[in-house]
Parts: structure tokens; sequence; C-alpha cells
């Protein structure tokens, strides 16, 4: 008998525990309860909030009996423009599941997986480029998501035009963009928020310069609201940092990470410093210039 049939909180709840055991995601998860799919000892359960101990009780799935959490996996994908970051596309564009491939997809723990069910974590909008991690780790994914863990997120960023020193300094105090969706109007009116502080900093100059701008929060399209409002459009957004994890793939590759790189995740997400790289990957830089054409003269005859 599970502990909570006991009157004992303790436990997991159990679409946490299908989660783990590669079922489904967590929201899909209550949906399988609610249609009374699960069984604990041998009793359909259909309350979200009940929990079990997947190594006491005897889970069912449509009569499956789970064996154990799925195998934790977590990589780091280096994204190019022109895919999305979801799982499926209704308009049949790429995804960032395209780049993994059956090579990171390898058999999971536990007889309702056969393949991994990898999530990303946060976003990169369809013509954004860069660092994404990718795990199945749905803990340490809601945690690195809430905006409370202050997780550091560097990008670079070239814009249209030349913005001044003032305009700069107004987005590294924080400014007020609209919230959601790019000019989303809710009850009439425009819902706007005030960023959080960010740390830019100029790293090449010209009529469209490229700015390194760490955040700790990730809003829908921040960086590209952020830069309309002191009326400059953003051309390209790489990320190259998050926590203390450092791009270093090239573009459409993948690798997965070490224990320790794990580790460092887990301590950002708990809020507490982490120490990046010094030396920047290539895969993090800028692209030197290409020098000027030479000017081809015909010869008069």
């Amino acid at each position: 008998m599970s502990a909570e049939t006991e009157g004992n909180p303790a436990g997991e709840r159990l679409q946490k525990i299908l989660s783990q055991a590669g079922i489904a995601s967590r929201r899909a998860a209550e949906t399988i309860i609610l249609e009374g799919r699960v069984q604990v000892n041998g009793k359909i359960v259909t309350e979200l909030g009940t929990k079990a101990d997947i190594d006491r009780d005897h889970i069912r799935v449509d009569g499956k009996l789970l064996h154990g959490r799925e195998q934790q996996r977590y990589f780091m994908v280096n994204k190019p423009r022109g895919y999305v970051t979801t799982l499926d596309d209704p308009e049949k564009r790429p995804t960032v599941m395209q780049l993994l491939g059956q090579d990171a997809q390898k058999k999971a723990v536990g007889e309702h997986s056969k393949m991994l069910r990898l999530y990303p974590v946060g976003r990169l909008d369809y013509l954004s480029e860069g660092l994404l991690l990718m795990t199945n780790d749905g803990d340490l994914a809601n945690k690195l998501s809430k905006a409370a863990a202050g997780v550091l997120k560097t990008y670079l960023v070239k814009v249209s035009g030349a913005p001044t020193g003032e305009a700069i300094e107004a987005l590294r105090r924080g400014i007020m963009i609209d919230r959601g969706r790019l000019n989303e109007v809710r009850s009439g009116r425009r819902d706007r928020v005030l960023t959080q502080p960010a740390k830019i900093e100029q790293v090449r100059k010209g009529e469209n310069p490229w700015f390194e701008v760490t955040l700790t929060e990730g809003r829908n399209r921040q960086l590209r609201k952020m830069f309309e409002e002191i009326g400059h459009h953003v051309e390209k957004i790489r990320r190259i940092g998050y926590g203390a994890l450092v791009l270093d793939v090239p573009p459409g590759a993948f690798r997965e990470l070490t224990q320790g790189e794990v580790q460092a995740l887990n301590r950002a997400a708990a809020g507490k410093k982490v120490e990046r790289k010094k030396t920047l990957p290539e895969a993090a830089q800028l692209k030197k210039p290409l020098p000027p054409r030479k000017k081809a003269f015909r010869k008069r005859t």
C-alpha cells in the first residue's frame, strides 16, 4: 500500500513520476491521470494531487507496470537560424529535435520509453541561434526557467544603426517593454513590464554594431523588444552563455554535458554563483569581418 493511502504525505506526485519514467511531459501526464489511465496498487487514480513512491508502489499506465525512472540526460545544442524550439511544429518547420537525431536518442531506462523524451530549457525564437539546453530532467528545467533563480544568459546581438550611449545606459538600468507577444494588446491597453538591469558591452563598432548582453530573465522576445524601445531593430541574436556553460559546438551540432557541468547548472538553479570559462571557444566568438573588396580596374585599350 502506498504512503499516500496510509495518510502519510511522503512520496511524489504521480504526474512527476510519469514524467521521470519517460511516459510524457508533466502536463500530458496530468491528462493521462484525469482520463483514468493510471493505477496505483490496483486502484484507478484520477486526482492530480495523489502521491506515490515509485520504489514501493505498483504503478501502471494503460495496464503496463512502471519499472523505474528514465535515465536523465543533458545536452548542449547549437541551434541555427531557421529552427523552432519545439518538439513538433504544425507549420512543418525544422525543429531542434531533428538536430539531435538518433545519436542522442539512445534507448532509455524503463520499458515504456524506447526513445528519450528530451525537452528544451527556455526558448530561442525561429530567427535566433546559439546555446540551447535539452534534457529530460524536468525538475532542473523548471528551476532554471524560474526568474527568481537569476541564471545568467549571455547573447551576442547585432542591431541596425548605432544606439547612443544614453540609450544603452537606459537598457542597462531597465526599460519598459510590452509583456507577452510583440504589440499584444489586452483589455484595450498595452501590458507593460520593467526589465531587470542588464550588462551590455559593445564588442564591435560600425554602422550595425554588435553588443554582448547578459540577462537574468528570459521574457518573450525580450532582446528584440528592448532594442526596439530605443529605436533599433535587432538583426541577429546568438546565445553564447547559460549559467556556467559557454557555447563550444558548431551550428547544428550538439554534445552531452559532463557531470561537473550538470552540477554547475544545479548550483545556478539554486541561485549560487558559478564561474564560466575565461577564454571563449570559437563558437562563442564573433567571426572576423571580411576584408573590403578591392575594386577591379579595367585597362583602357
